[in-house]
């Protein structure tokens, strides 16, 4: 398939009509969702997460709900519950947020923990159990979470256990000023959203990412992820390492950025590229690099820098 005929960077072109300056952060949730994983993005408001999911659902065509999170949510407004119909005498299930292809859960760690828990439970399994009826999900499903950074008012912190379902964690930013002022001459005169224009589907995304899935990876490749994997495992300042869920969603994410840019196999530079943002939300620091403020993100580039890349000849 050449480059140009691939309908993902099709749809990663439509996607920057309406996000503007964020190519790397666009790149970065397609790659996620070629890998069927689940994305959180952790950024103060208004920097454009909620358009970067509607630009997904609207150029992949998907299935899109939206679900505003806020200490009031229970779990039954994601899961979905019955309601007793009088006129049948019978319990008819209702549908909760989560029967899309796409949610965009907004501010996930502004509920209680239980409603997290429950959207957590269903990203896993792909199912929703109510009234001991289990319905599964559309496919392909995929979560887009946004949460607001810790020290905000009214957060609840999500726990490493629920972090870790996340494939990526990242953050957008602030944008340049020259985007800056492109976006808001944008807003002014229309919205960006509209110029968005689908360009696949469901089925055909499930298709991209088998092929995806079948990208080779070198047994070289493997053993540099692993070195790194058990790296966070035995450093000094790190608490709490990567785990095996960790190390299947790396490699599911170099699989698919290697299939984004056009090969049929994994370097060692796609393994770099994704690596702090599969990462860095696994990983706790200890209270020694708590109480020295040590970033996670400053330790693990330390992992990479110290950890030696395989020689792989480019085919």
């Amino acid at each position: 398939m050449k480059q140009t005929e691939n309908p993902v960077i099709r749809a990663i072109a439509e996607i920057k009509k309406a996000v503007i300056g964020k190519d790397d952060c666009i790149v970065k949730v397609m790659t996620a969702i070629l890998a069927g994983g689940h994305i959180l993005i952790e950024d103060i408001p208004g920097v454009g997460k909620t358009t970067l999911a509607l630009a997904f659902s609207r150029a992949l065509n998907l299935n899109q709900n939206r679900i505003q999170f806020t200490p009031d949510v229970l779990p039954a407004d994601v899961t979905g519950f019955s309601l007793y119909q009088k006129d049948t005498n019978q319990f008819v299930y209702q549908p909760g947020a989560v029967m899309c292809n796409l949610l965009l859960a907004d501010e996930i760690n502004r509920t209680s923990p239980k409603t997290q828990a429950a959207l957590l439970e269903v990203m896993e399994e792909g199912k929703v159990t109510v009234d001991h009826v289990t319905r599964e999900l559309p496919k392909p499903f995929v979560v887009i979470a946004t949460q607001n950074p810790v020290g905000s008012a009214g957060t609840s912190l999500l726990p490493e256990s629920q972090l870790d379902r996340f494939m990526i964690c990242m953050s957008m930013g602030y944008p340049d000023m020259e985007y800056e002022l492109q976006i808001v001459k944008g807003k002014i005169n229309t919205d960006p959203l509209e110029l968005v224009n689908p360009v696949m589907d469901g089925e055909e995304l499930l298709k991209i990412r088998e092929l995806a899935g079948n990208t080779f990876i070198h047994d070289a490749v493997y053993r540099y992820m692993g070195k790194l994997v058990n790296a966070t495992r035995n450093h000094s300042l790190i608490e709490l390492g990567v785990s095996p869920r960790g190390t299947i969603a790396l490699a599911k994410m170099v699989q698919a950025l290697a299939y984004l840019r056009g090969r049929k196999y994994v370097l060692p530079e796609d393994v770099e590229d994704v690596f702090l943002d599969v990462v860095t939300h696994r990983v706790r620091m200890n209270a020694r690099a708590r109480v020295n403020h040590v970033t996670a993100e400053s330790v693990l580039k330390d992992v990479l820098d110290g950890t030696q890349k395989p020689s792989v000849v480019r085919k």
